[in-house]
């Protein structure tokens, strides 16, 4: 049996369709085409966890491989709790293609040298290929779908044994860098970063920076961020608004991560469903 699936502000779970707000209290300004969540067919869930403990999944960490001794990731409360005290993820240990990731997640109170004092930062990794830790020693090949205080929904490209390209239609901001602007001049990277529409340009690594334009609830509120994975395409949907869009993806399937980078986070909510066209 399929389930009809309508990704609309109306339809979020938990409270989650409420408006959300950038800094002072005021409402973010949305461009039109953020509002303009596409609807999709999927069917029931073919991976989701199941609030107990980590089944379907692995643990890896710089310095350590699969070994988890400062427990890292644990489960309490329904909740996957990464702690962020080390860097690594835990990932899923099938591949997928072509689907609707649907998550829920806030950040904790505890941070972690060397970004105690930076902004909380994760991260969702989708299409992860070839080896662990790859990246760095942290993470594997793949397309990353940021979590980060005031970049929730940029796109990084993160290499490992090949750098995975994707196209953004882009505008230019005041800093030279390259945002998300449906409608805007195509820009294919192997590296770097594209911001999400709302990205502050005056954005600063300092924990807590909240942009006036921001549509991350703040830390220790539950955000609802959904990605769909469409042959070549992805897009991140975070509490009811689009915030990018990236085509031309050089990878299509692999793995999904979730990163430990230094910020305690909690996921209560993973499925994956299969897109039908």
């Amino acid at each position: 049996m399929t389930a009809r699936l309508r990704v609309r502000l109306g339809l979020l779970l938990g409270g989650l369709a409420a408006p959300v707000w950038g800094m002072a209290g005021q409402a973010p300004e949305v461009p039109s085409f953020a509002r303009d969540v596409p609807s999709i067919r999927s069917g029931e869930p073919v991976f989701q966890f199941n609030g107990k403990d980590l089944t379907g999944f692995y643990t890896y960490l710089h310095g350590h491989g699969r070994d988890d001794p400062n427990k890292v990731f644990t489960v309490r409360d329904g909740m996957i709790c990464v702690s962020g005290e080390e860097f690594g993820g835990f990932t899923t240990q099938a591949d997928f293609q072509n689907y609707h990731l649907i998550t829920e997640w806030k950040w904790g109170e505890r941070t972690w040298a060397p970004r105690k004092k930076k902004a909380r930062d994760s991260g969702i990794l989708v299409h992860c290929v070839g080896d662990d830790g790859a990246a760095g020693g942290n993470w594997m090949e793949s397309q990353e779908c940021q979590i980060i205080e005031g970049g929730c929904g940029d796109f990084i490209m993160v290499g490992g044994k090949e750098k995975p390209s994707l196209t953004c239609e882009t505008r230019v901001g005041p800093d030279d860098q390259l945002y998300f602007e449906k409608g805007g001049k195509p820009v294919t990277r192997n590296s770097g970063r594209f911001n999400w529409w709302g990205r502050d340009p005056s954005w600063k690594d300092t924990l807590g920076f909240r942009g006036r334009r921001d549509v991350e609830k703040p830390a220790g509120e539950w955000n609802r961020m959904e990605v769909l994975c469409d042959g070549d395409s992805i897009t991140t949907i975070l509490n009811g608004y689009v915030v990018n869009i990236g085509t031309k993806s050089s990878l299509t399937k692999g793995k999904i991560l979730f990163q430990s980078e230094g910020a305690e986070i909690f996921f209560r909510k993973i499925e994956v469903r299969p897109l039908i066209k």
